[in-house]
């Protein structure tokens, strides 16, 4: 069953990723022929020009003759132009099915974004679980290209959302999931705007105040251009020069007091306007696209202000700008000294500010929920047998915590090697007591738990063929360190973590603990102690959760516990000589051990007489 699951699973995304990526390859190829035939094209126009410019140097009127070869030239530059933009642009759409492809033969890992920046050691479960990093699931979730993207994708993934907002992203992800050309352009156009766009001054510009905010210097600038041109007409028709010159002093006076306001606003519109060029392409398509999902039709509203979208706002903004920018020209600039053009369409820039400003910060949010959407659906798309998560119950109405899972597995092991097992939390039985020799999978069962309730409260699908949970607070000690600068001792570091799932389990949402090697700093008296504590005092908060152990003596804990707590193991075997391990969860407590045969297994002589 496992395996058809595996030769199975993602087999039509492999033939839709591969025939495309083909296609795309196959025409990189000929327009890439075509563009470089184009440059030695120009090349052997420009010297032909070139030589028949020296032989016609003595022949004037020959000279105009040269004019067919520098129009030849120009048509054949803007034609390579024009195809290395489309170059580009494929080039982009051959990486994403590249990676695509990477990502169902598991050749991902190391290769797309590790979400590093966004790991913080203090977080109850982001290193725990493997969140961000090389290898991560970050990395093998995240198709996003903007900063903004990935910021909420990694949000989504440090933080559960409500019941409702989950379902809302569920219909999303199903409705994307499917839309492979949808997500393609978003992924290209998101390429262009990771590389043009400064999303944070950009927003921080359209909430900042107008240089030109005061309404006495806009009607002064007005009545003195104003001024002008009348004083230039009643010198032509009256002779009156005496007015015209002494309102021209005035206007260049004015003029020299408005620079130091003027070309710092003057820059930061077109800085502000490059921006939003270039994002609103991916704007415009998130615009242009018909959904039916409620998240996607809220998030094209959520862009709109008075009924205007932004990428009509930005044409607006862009014609100004290139009047601004006009302003550098020679021919312009003394006119200007006198009746402030580049003055009244900076005032009508600002003014588009104020009006549109404020939007730019919640255009980039909804950029990146789009992208985090199309993420999660692009992870839907490949791996069609992980299920959508059943949701029981909410935060508000304060249901028992339930963790329910039938053939799950860890969604970052290969498909082929992951071994599905059942779990059942909740509904009385609130505390597992997992025990197991080395390397039987104890520590890849509680990250499989823990990573699939990040997956279902985020959103996505999850790595099992069913998963009914209630909303829960996902906390573990799994891979706590020590700090040899900070003075901390790995036990001293653990409680410091165990202190802080406490503190969380007082809160009003159900904690799921996943504990690895609980106290594994101290004696074995303190440790059964302690972990009796730590794991009793949880029970009785609401929590449910795993405690993994090699330490037997834990494995009494659900004696005094009665139907909340259970014991279950991994466990191993030998065959022909040699440990084998099924990775199935087992009921009850191991009987077996082989610390001493791996290390007899490396060399080391365990069964010599002790000194």
């Amino acid at each position: 069953m496992e395996a058809d699951e595996a030769k199975g699973g993602g087999a039509v995304a492999a033939e839709v990723y591969a025939y495309r990526l083909q296609a795309l390859n196959r025409a990189q190829a000929a327009e890439g022929r075509r563009e470089r035939a184009l440059g030695y094209g120009k090349l052997a126009v420009a010297a032909v020009t070139l030589i028949a410019a020296l032989l016609f140097l003595h022949f004037l009127r020959a000279l105009e003759f040269l004019a067919v070869p520098v129009v030849f030239f120009l048509v054949l530059a803007v034609m390579q132009e024009k195809l290395i933009r489309r170059l580009r642009m494929r080039a982009r759409a051959i990486q994403f099915y590249e990676r695509g492809l990477a990502r169902l033969d598991d050749r991902w890992a190391g290769s797309g974004e590790s979400g590093e920046r966004f790991l913080d050691p203090l977080h109850p479960y982001a290193r725990d679980l493997d969140l961000f990093g090389t290898g991560s699931l970050f990395e093998l979730l995240c198709t996003a290209r903007t900063r903004s993207g990935e910021e909420t994708l990694a949000a989504w993934l440090l933080a559960a959302a409500p019941v409702e907002e989950i379902l809302r992203r569920q219909e999303a992800v199903r409705e994307l999931e499917g839309r492979v050309d949808f997500r393609e352009q978003l992924f290209c156009l998101g390429e262009t705007v990771r590389q043009g766009v400064h999303s944070e001054p950009l927003a921080a510009w359209g909430e900042r105040a107008a240089a030109f905010a005061d309404g006495k210097t806009r009607a002064v600038t007005r009545v003195l251009a104003a001024l002008w041109l009348l004083s230039m007409a009643a010198w032509v028709v009256w002779g009156f020069s005496d007015l015209a010159g002494a309102v021209t002093i005035l206007c260049v006076a004015w003029a020299h007091r408005l620079h130091k306001r003027l070309e710092p606003a003057a820059d930061a519109l077109e800085r502000a306007a490059d921006d939003l060029e270039v994002l609103s392409g991916v704007l415009g398509l998130v615009e242009r696209a018909e959904f039916g999902a409620a998240k996607l039709k809220g998030l094209q509203e959520a862009l709109k202000r008075d009924g205007i979208a932004p990428s009509v706002a930005i044409r607006r903004l862009a014609r100004l700008v290139e009047i601004i920018r006009s302003r550098h020209s020679l021919f312009l600039r003394p006119l200007d000294l006198v009746i402030f053009w580049s003055a009244q369409m900076v005032f009508m820039a600002e003014n588009w500010q104020r009006e549109f400003g404020p939007s730019i910060r919640g255009w980039l949010k909804a950029v990146g929920e789009m992208e985090a959407l199309t993420s999660l659906a692009g992870y839907a798309y490949e791996h069609p047998g992980d299920v959508f998560p059943e949701l029981a119950g909410s935060a508000e109405t304060g249901a028992a915590a339930m963790f329910e899972a039938e053939g799950m597995t860890h969604p970052l092991l290969p498909a082929a090697k992951a071994v599905r097992n059942d779990l059942k939390l909740g509904d009385g039985a609130q505390l597992m007591i997992l025990s197991g020799p080395n390397m039987a999978g104890k520590s890849t069962f509680i990250r499989s738990v823990g990573v699939n309730a990040v997956l279902a409260q985020c959103g996505a699908p999850v790595r099992a063929r069913r998963l009914r949970l209630s909303p829960l607070r996902v906390a573990a000690s799994i891979c706590v360190l020590d700090s040899l600068s900070g003075g901390v001792s790995r036990f001293y570091a653990e409680i410091h973590r165990v202190k802080l799932i406490s503190g969380l389990a007082a809160g009003p949402v159900a904690v799921l603990f996943l504990l690895d090697e609980l106290l594994s700093g101290t004696n074995s008296h303190d440790r059964l102690a302690g972990s009796e504590f730590i794991v009793r005092s949880l029970v009785e908060r609401g929590a449910i959760g795993i405690v993994s152990t090699h330490d037997l003596a834990l494995t009494r804990i659900p004696e005094t516990m009665g139907a909340r707590a259970t014991n279950c193991h991994f466990e191993d075997r030998f065959e022909a000589g040699a440990l084998v391990f099924d990775y199935k969860l087992k009921p009850g407590v191991v009987k077996t051990s082989n610390a001493l045969e791996l290390m007899r297994a490396i060399g080391l002589d365990v069964d010599a007489p002790s000194l």
